[in-house]
């Protein structure tokens, strides 16, 4: 496995046109690899995602089972003369993740609900809407994916429902067209949140294997891929 990040320059068209449109940055990660999207490894498989920092710098994480060549991205939307691209090998620090580790982590994702609105009709996904659902999505996945959000003492608790060391933070609605594979137009809508917090592992290797391979929906267009970092 590899861990990609790259540098977008906003004041490029194409940096402003990936931002927007999570179709086009799929488009442009799928083309970082030769013969397309790579076959997942063991669960693994593509994972991208968008990060502006408090310097409003934006970037670019991959994590993929092969090393991507993202020269056609620094063209459209990077420093094509001064900057490019850094991948590192992920698997060495994967395997040195054990329980008991605490770690600061970031993850943008997709929360979405089953919900039947009269009896007999089918069941629709539906987005989360509110922070307190995105939030409780998150926790239902927790003890499942290796991890436990760190709680927060009581006297650092300003409102009920404030018990975690998480924000939520950056809710943004997409709408666009894809062609399905038999040629049907499709419209597809998603709401992605990001969720920066602190958290244990309690089960190394299923928090690995989500690390790689996702959490919940929407992968394709940059959600899913959750980051881990030292706690400061």
């Amino acid at each position: 496995m590899f861990l990609t990040r790259i540098r977008l320059n906003t004041a490029r068209a194409g940096a402003r046109k990936f931002l927007i449109s999570p179709r086009a940055m799929h488009g442009a990660v799928t083309k970082a690899f030769a013969e397309g999207l790579p076959a997942p490894e063991a669960g693994a498989r593509v994972l991208w995602r968008l990060d502006r920092n408090s310097r409003d710098e934006v970037y670019c994480y991959i994590v993929s089972p092969e090393r991507p060549d993202l020269t056609h991205v620094v063209e459209q939307a990077g420093w094509p003369t001064t900057q490019t691209w850094e991948t590192r090998d992920y698997a060495p620090f994967l395997a040195r993740l054990e329980s008991g580790q605490r770690w600061a982590f970031r993850l943008t994702a997709n929360p979405v609900h089953s919900i039947r609105r009269k009896d007999g009709e089918p069941t629709k996904v539906t987005a989360h809407r509110t922070p307190r659902h995105q939030l409780g999505w998150l926790l239902q996945r927790q003890e499942a994916n290796g991890f436990q959000i760190t709680a927060k003492p009581e006297e650092r608790r300003r409102a009920p429902g404030d018990d975690y060391e998480v924000i939520v933070r950056d809710r943004h609605a997409h709408r666009f067209g894809k062609t399905e594979s038999d040629g049907r137009p499709n419209q597809v809508a998603l709401t992605s949140v990001t969720f920066d917090g602190r958290l244990e592992i309690t089960d190394p290797g299923a928090l690995r294997r989500m690390l790689t391979a996702g959490l919940g929906r929407a992968k394709a267009y940059g959600c899913g891929l959750m980051t881990l970092a030292p706690v400061n």
